[in-house]
């Protein structure tokens, strides 16, 4: 009997993913403007969708993405697998820079180390290129590679998606 729990408490074991969460949506967007403006919808057109997808190297499923404003500056909250599961990251861009890149929810086994300062501190004032490349390069860290991509991915596309509501009333 003890092996038969022991054997189901392991098969179990793997489907139980640790869910770190380290700042909630809300007070990483009141923190980065100030205030929690009400949210705002941006609808893809598709050459943004394309240019996305280019980024992220794999499909986009929405149609549509909320972000934040106040003034010039926008806040941006959007998931990306690292290597198995969601990473919730958010970006506070302002006049074309990113002011700072946050994780707010971990759920990878490892990696978490991403989440530090001096790793998200390399985004700081970063710009996007015209080829929707980062204007620098980002150090990566050992055994947190695809967590590291999952973060440049979406720091291109905040920046990307920045400079069109930019253009927007």
């Amino acid at each position: 009997m003890k092996k038969l729990l022991f054997l189901c408490l392991c098969l179990l074991f793997p489907l139980a993913q640790a869910e770190t969460v380290y700042q909630s949506n809300d007070a990483f967007i009141s923190a980065s403007l100030g205030t929690l403006p009400k949210a705002q919808v941006l609808w893809l057109n598709d050459t943004q969708k394309a240019d996305i997808e280019s980024i992220l190297a794999h499909r986009f499923n929405k149609l549509r993405l909320r972000y934040w404003r106040d003034g010039g500056q926008t806040v941006w909250i959007m998931d990306e697998i690292g290597k198995e599961s969601p990473i919730t990251v958010g970006i506070h861009v302002s006049g074309g820079k990113i002011i700072k890149t946050q994780v707010l929810v971990y759920r990878e086994s490892r990696g978490d180390e991403v989440r530090h300062d001096f790793f998200t501190d390399q985004f700081k004032s970063a710009t996007l290129t015209p080829s929707l490349e980062l204007d620098r390069s980002i150090d990566g860290i050992t055994g947190a590679t695809l967590s590291v991509k999952a973060l440049t991915k979406l720091s291109r596309i905040a920046l990307y998606l920045d400079a069109a509501v930019q253009t927007q009333p």
